[in-house]
């Protein structure tokens, strides 16, 4: 995507329970406002190291663009809260290197400069739109990794019957099943045996985990094909959504994800290379 129009005010949010925090955002919103760019903190941050800030609703509503910093975890968090107003984002890491957070804290000053510059990219990633289905209610969410059907910690193996567009094709059994994105393919679809995949691929990738045969194997589905997850009499589950939110999956249940109307916006450096990244997490080619 080409960049924004305009760039004259950003949100910021930090992340959760790092107090320590506070020294660095004053950096970040000083050299932001250097370059005429208005700062807005979300009030859960703002709580968090004694700053006024103003309700993230507000925040994604005004803002040209949102600033997480953290890691991966709180770009995600960031991402799903931040969804429906489709602000691009972007990833300030504060640990190691991240596959989503590229700009790392030493080149924040001369990031902000390209970035009033115009000389940065808005790379759009796929996102998955759940729902939920049970005799009592309906729940919709929103997945930028993954959403897994995992089975609960004292619970044996479970069956979950896979289905696309009404047609019935696998029965899963074993600990559970991923439903990843392009992107969630390097997360805990990679350490279940699944494949990688070019984050602005247009698929959505299916891994059992720990299947009780070796005949299940991980599937990589188009992006128009929807999916529709269902467990089987007298079992239950856990959905887990991005490691970060946990719902009930039980039998009379039903569950079907497909590829989200639009994508989530991620802002990178011009240069920034996926496989570079690749290289350096997994230490691919190494000797």
């Amino acid at each position: 995507m080409q960049p924004l129009s305009s760039l004259s005010k950003v949100g910021v949010i930090l992340r959760p329970s790092s107090p320590s925090l506070k020294e660095f955002f004053l950096q970040v919103r000083s050299l932001f406002e250097r370059e005429g760019i208005e700062v807005m903190l979300d009030s859960i941050s703002g709580g968090m190291i004694g700053i006024y800030g103003c309700d993230f609703q507000r925040l994604c509503s005004e803002s040209d663009m949102l600033v997480s910093i953290g890691g991966d975890g709180t770009l995600i968090s960031v991402v799903r809260r931040s969804y429906p107003y489709g602000k691009p984002i972007l990833g300030i890491n504060m640990g190691r290197l991240g596959f989503l957070t590229d700009v790392r804290q030493d080149e924040v000053e001369v990031f902000v400069q390209k970035l009033k510059a115009g000389e940065y990219r808005i790379d759009s990633r796929l996102m998955l739109e759940g729902e939920l289905s049970s005799p009592k209610s309906t729940q919709r969410f929103f997945a930028f990794n993954e959403a897994i059907v995992t089975r609960r910690p004292i619970s044996g193996m479970i069956h979950v019957k896979a289905s696309i567009g009404e047609e019935p094709f696998n029965t899963y059994f074993g600990d559970g099943l991923i439903v990843a994105t392009p992107t969630g393919s390097t997360a805990y679809n990679i350490s279940a045996g699944g494949p990688v995949v070019y984050p602005y691929s247009k698929n959505m990738i299916l891994t059992p985990i720990c299947a009780h045969s070796l005949t299940q194997r991980p599937l990589v589905l188009p992006s128009e094909f929807e999916v529709e997850l269902e467990m089987l009499e007298g079992e239950f589950a856990n959905i887990v959504v991005d490691g970060q939110e946990i719902m009930d999956f039980g039998y009379g249940d039903r569950l079907r994800l497909k590829v989200a109307d639009r994508p989530a916006l991620l802002v990178h450096k011009k240069e920034h290379n996926y496989f570079q990244v690749l290289r350096e997490k997994f230490s691919w080619g190494d000797a």
